[in-house]
Order: C-alpha cells, then sequence, then structure tokens
C-alpha cells in the first residue's frame, strides 16, 4: 500500500477543496493582472500557474507538518505553527519575488529590499490566510474525527455493557444449583416419573428467563415473582419441607417493571448460606410494597444469620450479591443500593427503587468500572 493510499479520504477531500479554492483565486487575479496591470504579457499568466502549483504542494506540506504537531502538547504545537507561518511566508514571498521580479530583470538586492517591503503590507496576509486556513482545517477535521471515535467508542462501551449483563446473568445459576437439579431429577426419575417431568419443566422455565432477560430492558414483576417462584420450587425439591417459601405483595404492584433476575442472587443466598446449612431449615420472605420514594423490596430469611460463616466453605465472594447491587445502582442510582442486615436468626436484604415509565438501558461510570473488573 503506497503512501496515498494511507491517507484518509476527508484529508484527500479537503486538499481538493483547497486547491481548487485556491485555483479560481489564483485563476482570476492572474487574469487581472494579465488585463489591466500587465496587458497582453502572458507572463503573467505563466507566473499565476507557477505560484499556484508551489501553493499546492506547501498546502499538502502544512497538512503532513500538521499531523506530526498534533502528536505533542499545545504549547510545542503553538510554537510549531509560528514557525511555520514563518517559513512558509519566507518560501511563498521568495517565490513571488522571482517570478514577478527577478526574471524581469530586476535582480538586486534594492530591488528584493523594495519588493520584500511592499510585500510586508496587506498583501502578506494572502500568504499568512493559506497557511491558517490550511491548518484550521486541519483541526477542525481532527476535531470531528475525535468527536466521531468517541462516539464510536461509546457504542462499544454500550455493546460490552449488554454482554456484560447477559454473562452477569447467565453467571447468576449458579453451575452447583444445575448440578443439584439434576441430582435430583435423576432420582425423581425412579420413584415419580410425573415429579421429574415437572421439575425438568420449571428449569426450563428458569433457564429459558435467564437467557432472555439479557436485552438489558425491564421485565414485568409478575414475571420476576414467576422466575423466583420456579426457582424455589426447584429448591424445595432438593430441600424439601426444610424450605418455606412465603410472598407478600401488595396489590398493585405486579404491573411495574424491574431488572430481570435481580431477586435471584438475593434469594439464592438465603437458601445457600441461610436455611440450606440449618438442621431444620426455615422461611423465606419476600415483601413488595409500595413507600413513598417508589417500590420496597425486602427478602428475609430465618436461618443462621451472623452465624452463617462457620458453615461457609471459603469459597464463596458475595458476587451475586454485588453484582445485584451494582445493576441496581447503575439503573436507578445510589440510593437504590441494597441494605444488608445480619442477625442472630437470619438476614435481611432489602432496597428501594424509583417507578420508572420510559426506562433506556444507559452506560454509566459504574458499569463501565464493571466492565473494566
Amino acid at each position: 500500500m503506497s503512501l496515498f493510499d494511507k491517507i484518509p479520504k476527508v484529508y484527500k477531500t479537503a486538499y481538493m477543496l483547497i486547491c481548487l479554492w485556491y485555483a479560481a483565486n489564483y485563476t482570476l487575479s492572474s487574469i487581472i493582472e494579465w488585463q489591466v496591470f500587465r496587458p497582453y504579457n502572458t507572463d503573467a499568466l505563466w507566473n499565476g500557474l507557477y505560484m499556484f502549483e508551489a501553493l499546492c504542494i506547501f498546502i499538502g506540506l502544512t497538512f503532513f507538518y500538521a499531523y506530526w504537531l498534533v502528536r505533542y502538547k499545545l504549547v510545542f504545537q503553538i510554537t510549531g505553527h509560528i514557525i511555520g507561518l514563518s517559513v512558509y511566508f519566507m518560501a511563498m514571498s521568495y517565490l513571488s519575488y522571482y517570478f514577478d521580479y527577478f526574471l524581469d530583470g530586476l535582480v538586486f538586492f534594492d530591488d528584493w529590499k523594495e519588493y520584500m517591503l511592499n510585500l510586508l503590507s496587506w498583501d502578506a496576509m494572502r500568504f499568512y490566510d493559506q497557511y491558517i486556513i490550511t491548518v484550521a482545517i486541519f483541526y477542525v477535521i481532527r476535531y470531528f474525527e475525535y468527536t466521531q471515535r468517541k462516539e464510536q467508542e461509546k457504542s462499544q462501551l454500550a455493546l460490552k455493557n449488554k454482554e456484560m449483563q447477559l454473562a452477569l446473568l447467565k453467571s447468576q445459576i449458579n453451575p452447583h444449583f444445575l448440578f443439584n437439579t439434576l441430582n435430583s431429577i435423576s432420582m425423581l426419575i425412579s420413584s415419580s416419573k410425573e415429579k421429574a417431568r415437572k421439575v425438568i419443566t420449571q428449569l426450563s422455565d428458569v433457564f429459558r428467563y435467564a437467557l432472555d432477560s439479557h436485552s438489558g430492558e425491564l421485565v414485568k414483576l409478575v414475571h420476576e415473582l414467576e422466575f423466583i417462584e420456579n426457582y424455589i420450587k426447584i429448591q424445595q425439591v432438593r430441600f424439601g419441607t426444610r424450605l418455606k417459601y412465603v410472598v407478600e405483595v401488595e396489590p398493585g404492584c405486579t404491573s411495574l417493571e424491574v431488572p430481570p433476575m435481580i431477586l435471584q442472587p438475593l434469594v439464592e443466598n438465603s437458601v445457600k448460606y441461610g436455611i440450606g446449612p440449618k438442621d431444620d431449615g426455615g422461611t423465606i420472605n419476600l415483601i413488595i410494597k409500595r413507600v413513598e420514594d417508589g417500590i420496597y423490596f425486602e427478602v428475609t430469611d430465618d436461618g443462621l444469620g451472623k452465624n452463617a460463616s462457620k458453615v461457609l466453605d471459603g469459597k464463596s465472594t458475595g458476587v451475586g450479591l454485588k453484582n445485584s447491587n451494582r445493576r441496581l445502582m447503575s439503573i436507578f442510582g445510589r440510593r437504590a443500593g441494597l441494605k444488608i442486615e445480619a442477625r442472630e436468626d437470619g438476614y435481611t436484604v432489602k432496597f428501594v427503587i424509583p417507578v420508572i415509565k420510559n426506562y433506556e438501558p444507559a452506560v454509566t461510570k459504574e458499569v463501565a468500572e464493571l466492565i473494566e473488573h
């Protein structure tokens, strides 16, 4: 691939437009000089053509020079462009002197001095403008490239956020839960095929809900409750009457929308570390009601509570609760974070979320930090 092919199309287009603009300017000025100041002297036309060719070369060099400078700090860039402007002016002024004076025989120092003094008036602005306009267009293009790149990064971050949410939701279905459920199904097949088929259907519903919840959209609370109920019924196959589940939902709350699978890690935590290790089992209570700030959620168990640390296997890191906490705060703000209360006779996890009518998943600082980790 040649150097020309590596240049982005936007810079090629900008270069062509600048050259076309100055082509019109030089053509008009050369015709005026040919007709008014140097009647029928074709040198005026040729000089204009040569100056335009030199201008096109210097515009290209200015683009490359600005591209080289932009990698340095702003102070260095400003200093570099002041130097570049001076060099550009000297180069173009010498070429202009060569075509307008030198070729006409005005070759002495006094002739050059007279020409330069005349050029240092308003005529010099045309050379300054050529450099400044070229550099300005370069930085405008860089700005729009930067803005576009940021938008692309934002889109990629949003995509990663959705992928992360999918991974989190899938990971919340603990592999041990699947293993234990399959063992339960295996035992049920020999004793009650009907119960085994029912558990398989419930397990299928649990995983279907988990896989369908990756879009980041909120779901109706009634569907979340159906999912939790299926999850509990599967766990009850393993724990039997040792595991009880009580739901208290205030009328009118079931049509509200909540993040999918936001309750499952809380319930699983109660089953795994509260009720499961307790010899006589216990009860999980799920309370959902309206409060002044929004909708109040509470998962309470009468399991081991503070004594649960004695039965932990050392492998638990509380990832499920941490993920739920971060998801809640990323969507509803820090006030919606989990509040955990450990007692001697159990655990309580609660949170409040505001009622959101129009929800659009957004990439927030908390979610971005979660992606990085």
